[in-house]
């Protein structure tokens, strides 16, 4: 089969950033945001006015379909060309309209509390609202939470031009960054972000890693007093934004974002800490085989080529088949609705200049569709990040028969199903070795996502730890958020690097996406707790496909810690689980360091 490597955005809205149907759809959510506030301002929170609920519980979550279908169409124009100036018009006119939707959802947060306790659970155990009794508790506890209806809306209003413009600010100044690349033939070619960041992380040859990431670390550098500015400005409208509602402990919006408790994050971290020495050992093995005694940064990512084995390779027609094929194994409907994501033209794939860096799944909701974005480059990398997307997908298609209040899954059970997908594709490669070469390959591979998840991505976590804490205070200047990165990288390797990445705080757009606090720490939860569902499924095989889907259509309905015990029976306050997971790392490792021994001897 031959797949598009371009997505099909026309079946959503014709015409692009000058669609005339989008132009339509943005008329139209205007008029239902003025009718739900109207409904709303009209309501009177008592038993005898529930009929009238559930037809706000409509409106709110046509509106939010609609915020939804023309955003992820928007952000998808923006994606794939930067350049875009009528789209990111478009993304400031549905922004614009976004004040009075929350001004809306702020009054009904607030009715909700008028409710005594004895009323509401009353009001729960009607058969309309007992679905999504859980997410309607959680908008009642927000609401107690609220200043005035007027003070929110100055906020929300002020946010376009404040936090939401510094996240959009950012996407700008990326769109500019252009890193030079000199050739082996001595032709030097000016790369985008994303294709820079590709070839410094996967190319083979240790001398252009090197010599991108010089270019890479002096182009971010160049601009760190833009960045700084924009991380300052970012998360400083969140601090001041907290402590207008009294809160001073910055995790609280993202521990109650992630339906999270803090005594379960800081058991996953400690139990992580204790096993990261075998994480060091796996890298400096590397570093070894590469001819260095410690690991350099931008080497962590590079494949490992022993003497006369090619790399394997996937054309973007065989990754689809691959996946596919090795979905089935645990899920022929995951394999099946891939096979449509492929065969419906869902993927931006193509490597080509003017797009973002990074990639990532988006949901159509009134499509009932979801779109992937990414710059694929026939590495097995590449399969397993579009194999992760594709788990994003599969996640949210198994929930559109819901009400959208049940869809509103978080971020770290986000994260769950695309590893698990991305486990998936690792195992199967790995199965496919027929050399020992080979296999130490594909188990680096395999490891590099471990890696991310442990290390890297602690230290994200300590670096904003410490950015939120000096940010409290004032502004922090460029030099100090690097030497704030650069300990933060020292923490979480244990020192034990042979150089860093100071301006990662600059490069990495995790840092400035202004939806999410703490875009970080999530991504390690979903790592470790798609290992537990993975050792799971792998004993009960595709016998195992229901138990996971009920798994990921509960996701938004309760509590990570109730998700984990109804469907794994286990506690994540104890680091039992989290200790499961990483054994299952620590014999990966094991095994590496057996099969390389022989060639650093």
């Amino acid at each position: 089969m031959t797949y598009a490597i371009n997505w099909d955005l026309e079946s959503i809205f014709p015409g692009g950033s000058h669609s005339e149907a989008l132009k339509k759809r943005l008329a139209e959510l205007s008029t239902e945001i003025n009718h739900y506030h109207t409904k709303i301002e009209e309501w009177t929170p008592t038993l005898q006015e529930a009929d009238a609920l559930v037809e706000i519980i409509e409106l709110a979550e046509k509106c939010t379909n609609g915020f939804g279908q023309c955003g992820s169409f928007i952000n998808a124009l923006l994606s794939s060309d930067v350049n875009d100036q009528e789209a990111k018009l478009l993304m400031g006119e549905l922004a614009a309209k976004r004040p009075v939707f929350q001004l809306a959802a702020t009054v009904f947060s607030k009715k909700l509390t008028v409710f005594s306790d004895e009323d509401w659970a009353t009001l729960l155990e009607d058969t309309r609202f007992a679905p999504i009794a859980f997410r309607l508790s959680e908008i009642r506890r927000d609401g107690k939470e609220l200043l005035s209806e007027a003070e929110e809306n100055i906020i929300h209003t002020l946010a376009l031009d404040g936090l939401n413009a510094w996240s959009e600010h950012y996407d700008t100044l990326v769109a500019a960054i252009t890193i030079p690349f000199t050739d082996k033939t001595g032709q030097t070619t000016q790369l985008s972000a994303g294709q820079a960041f590709n070839k410094m992380m996967g190319d083979p040859d240790a001398a252009v890693r090197q010599s991108l990431f010089d270019a890479w670390e002096k182009a971010w550098s160049a601009q760190a007093a833009l960045f700084s500015d924009t991380l300052n400005h970012l998360d400083g409208f969140r601090i001041s934004t907290q402590r207008l509602h009294g809160v001073e402990d910055y995790l609280k919006e993202p521990l109650e974002y992630n339906r999270l408790k803090k005594e379960t994050l800081d058991t996953m971290w400690a139990t992580i800490v204790k096993n990261k020495q075998p994480m060091m050992d796996f890298l400096t093995r590397k570093a070894q085989l590469f001819g260095k005694e410690q690991m350099a940064w931008q080497d962590q990512d590079a494949p490992i080529i022993l003497g006369e084995m090619k790399e394997k390779t996937y054309s973007f027609d065989e990754a689809a088949a691959f996946i596919t094929k090795n979905f089935a194994t645990f899920s022929p409907k995951m394999a099946h609705f891939a096979q449509s994501a492929f065969d419906n033209a869902w993927i931006e794939a193509e490597d080509r200049p003017g797009k973002r860096p990074g990639g990532y799944c988006t949901g159509l909701p009134e499509s009932k569709e979801s779109r992937i974005f990414m710059t694929y480059s026939n590495s097995v990398n590449e399969v397993a990040t579009l194999a992760h997307e594709l788990g994003h997908a599969f996640h949210s298609s198994v929930l559109w028969d819901l009400p959208s209040l049940n869809q509103d899954y978080a971020m770290n059970v986000a994260e769950t199903a695309s590893t698990f997908a991305e486990l998936i594709v690792a195992d199967a490669t790995l199965k496919e070795a027929t050399t020992v070469e080979e296999k130490i390959n594909l188990l680096d591979t395999k490891m590099q996502n471990a890696v991310a998840m442990f290390l890297n991505i602690h230290a994200r976590f300590i670096f904003e730890n410490s950015f939120y804490t000096a940010r409290q205070k004032g502004l922090v200047s460029p030099q100090q958020i690097t030497d704030m990165m650069v300990a933060a990288q020292k923490e979480s390797y244990l020192d034990q690097l042979g150089s860093y990445h100071p301006h990662f705080w600059a490069a990495k757009l995790h840092f400035f996406i202004d939806d999410v606090p703490f875009y970080n720490f999530p991504y390690t939860f979903g790592y470790l707790f798609s290992m537990g569902i993975y050792a799971y499924a792998s004993e009960k095989g595709t016998n195992f496909e229901d138990d996971y889907i009920a798994l990921l259509r509960d996701t938004a309905s309760m509590s990570t810690e109730e998700l984990a015990q109804k469907h794994l029976g286990v506690d994540l306050t104890k680091p039992d689980f989290w200790q499961a997971g990483i054994n299952m790392v620590l014999a990966d490792i094991k095994t590496f360091l057996q099969l390389t021994e022989a060639f650093v001897n």
